[in-house]
């Protein structure tokens, strides 16, 4: 983070994309239009169409088309590989154009904002390299006179259903896993952050992407986004949102049985144990819940710490949450940046009265900052918290964090898993076996040791119980997207069966 880098300046009027359907841009023409004010300085800086279930029905016929002509799947992994490694290099390439625009309208800090640009690169670059190493499996055990073969083809046309907190990152563990494993996309990204994903569209088409395999569809997700779940002509949908739109996805897909990927909520656990080092530990923990301003479905919004250093640690996390930078995204030194929409920033507000009104003790924060502009709220503990309260059991998607301390790791595992999430957690400990088996045992798809919300392509992500089904990214996010074919091969003349 370079702290004597300018800061950035807004733009001197909203830039206005249209839609990109087959290779080509489309415009807006008669239809709405979503101005999109930053949510730190509250002034207009994208104008986005609202495209209709019309207009989806086009890209989907568009990816129809792409998909069974194969011009996409019937290239060798190689192939393939290549365009993924050009699409890279034109994002390395684009860094601060994509860093700006995502900043303006996510409320992210620009450092933020390129080091997530910066790592979909590397997303890219790591799915070209499995692109290449997509296979099936062959069965020699069947005799002399049968040969086995299971494939691994491409589902089909995937639509794509990306949420405001993370637009261009959760984009980016997303379609170069689709398109390495040869299918079609239709994307829908959220109406507040579409400028990174229509961007996307020049940066892979520019890669020798062919027309037709990336399509994007800005809309409305009442409209658009359950027209997508719905549509008879799309193989599979990729959902990363709220576990309440999740549950809304899954019957609408039921109409023609398509696959469904989701990364849903979570209510994630941050475990300390008092041979942890501390000091690390306590910007660990700091970390996890302010990092994107705590709009992030992995981000540790209960501290579980043991009982003998909870007021200690409590103390050193409140100085560690005093200190954090919360100011304009456009300044390279501010670490925590605006709340992304005003339903938001009301939601957050109301679960912190909640949990005063409910008897919790405010040990920090609590509040809005006031800056002349934009939604800011500062992070915000709260000690005395039971496990039957709001705070401790719904998600906030914000800077709050709930104090749950623990006298065993046995309870500190049941205070852990009792959610119905199963996301994410964090575990602080210097002993190797409880950090292990306390790993073995939390219910979460990503466990992190004397670290938090980090990592890199190569391991998968996703959730247990109620946090989503499926898995993106590695190896099993390429194979999430194809389906397995038996083929029997009979050698030699056949048997009859009519003598």
């Amino acid at each position: 983070m370079d702290e004597k880098a300018p800061i950035l300046s807004l733009p001197s009027e909203p830039r206005s994309f249209g839609f990109f359907v087959e290779g080509a841009w489309l415009d807006a023409g008669d239809r709405k239009i979503m101005e999109r004010e930053s949510p730190a300085h509250e002034v207009p800086v994208t104008r986005i169409p609202l495209c209709t279930a019309a207009d989806l029905d086009r890209a989907v016929t568009a990816a129809r088309a792409a998909f069974e002509d194969r011009r996409w799947s019937g290239l060798s992994g190689a192939e393939r590989a290549a365009v993924l490694s050009k699409a890279a290099a034109g994002i390395r390439a684009r860094v601060d154009e994509l860093a700006y625009w995502e900043t303006l309208e996510n409320g992210k800090p620009i450092a933020q904002s390129r080091g997530e640009v910066e790592g979909a690169a590397g997303i890219y670059d790591y799915a070209a390299g499995a692109a290449r190493m997509l296979h099936g499996d062959t069965f020699n055990n069947l005799g002399d006179k049968m040969l086995g073969l299971v494939t691994r083809e491409p589902i089909g046309v995937v639509g794509l259903i990306t949420p405001w907190n993370f637009p261009f990152f959760i984009l980016s563990e997303r379609v170069p896993f689709v398109l390495a494993a040869g299918c079609t996309i239709v994307a829908k990204p959220s109406e507040f952050t579409s400028a990174t994903s229509l961007i996307m569209a020049d940066i892979l088409a520019d890669a020798g992407l062919p027309a037709g395999v990336y399509n994007v569809v800005p809309g409305l997700g009442a409209e658009v986004g359950q027209a997508m779940t719905e549509h008879a002509d799309i193989d599979m949908v990729s959902f990363t949102g709220s576990s309440r739109v999740g549950r809304s996805a899954i019957q609408a897909a039921s109409g023609n049985f398509k696959k469904l990927g989701l990364e849903l909520g979570g209510k994630n656990p941050q475990i300390v144990f008092a041979d942890a080092d501390l000091d690390d530990a306590a910007d660990g923990v700091a970390f996890g819940l302010a990092f994107n301003t705590g709009q992030c479905c992995v981000s540790g919004s209960r501290l579980v710490v043991e009982a003998s250093i909870a007021d200690d640690f409590t103390a050193r996390l409140s100085e560690k949450l005093a200190k954090v930078r919360v100011g304009d995204p456009l300044d390279p030194a501010t670490q925590v940046g605006a709340i992304t929409t005003d339903a938001q920033n009301a939601t957050i507000l109301d679960y912190i009265a909640a949990g005063q009104a409910a008897g919790a003790t405010l040990v920090t924060g609590g509040a809005s900052i006031d800056r002349g502009k934009g939604r800011f709220i500062a992070p915000t503990l709260f000690a005395g918290v039971t496990r039957d309260m709001t705070i401790a059991r719904e998600e906030i998607f914000g800077p709050v964090l709930s104090v749950f301390p623990f006298a065993t790791p046995d309870e500190a595992i049941a205070i852990a898993n009792d959610t119905n999430y199963g996301l994410a957690a964090s575990i602080w400990t210097k002993d190797i076996d409880k950090a292990i088996q306390t790993s073995r045992r939390v219910q979460a798809g990503r466990v992190w040791v004397n670290c938090t919300i980090t990592g890199g392509p190569e391991l998968p992500i996703g959730g247990f119980k109620q946090s989503g089904w499926g898995r993106e990214t590695g190896i099993y996010g390429v194979e999430e997207y194809t389906q397995i074919k038996s083929v029997h091969i009979e050698l030699g003349k056949r048997d009859p069966w009519i003598a």
